[in-house]
């Protein structure tokens, strides 16, 4: 299993992580099965995206905003509750085919990190790619 490290740098961002899980997906030996892609942070998210367009980026951060804003009032004893409400909107974990050893993509896919309660000085992530 490859162990991603990395800090953030922005309140709420999107990161295309999708180069470092195909060079897991190549490291790992395996030629076809399953990659599984998880953080286990509760405020922040792992998952497939459209990766042409940066401004659908802002435009998804825009949409998540408005379903749980910022400046809201929450019960959550923390000020981080919209970034909770975030990341489970958005989910934590994502499983994609691996075949020739390349996970299977979309034309217009990309695999995201989605913060959401930055910045941190350090995220993880978790990649195991699974012989099937």
């Amino acid at each position: 299993m490859k162990t991603m490290k990395f800090p953030t740098s922005h309140k709420t961002q999107l990161m295309d992580i999708s180069k470092e899980v195909s060079e897991a997906v190549i490291t790992s030996g395996i030629k076809d099965g399953i990659c599984v892609v998880f953080t286990p942070h509760t405020t922040s998210s792992i998952f497939m995206f459209e990766n042409q367009d940066p401004a659908l980026r802002r435009d998804l951060l825009n949409a998540l905003n408005r379903v749980a804003p910022n400046d809201a009032h929450y019960l959550h004893n923390g000020d981080n509750a919209s970034a909770h409400l975030k990341s489970s909107r958005m989910g934590n974990s994502i499983s994609i085919p691996v075949v020739n050893a390349k996970p299977i993509l979309g034309k217009w896919q990309g695999i995201f990190f989605g913060e959401f309660d930055g910045p941190r000085q350090e995220r993880e992530v978790y990649i195991k790619v699974i012989a099937g």
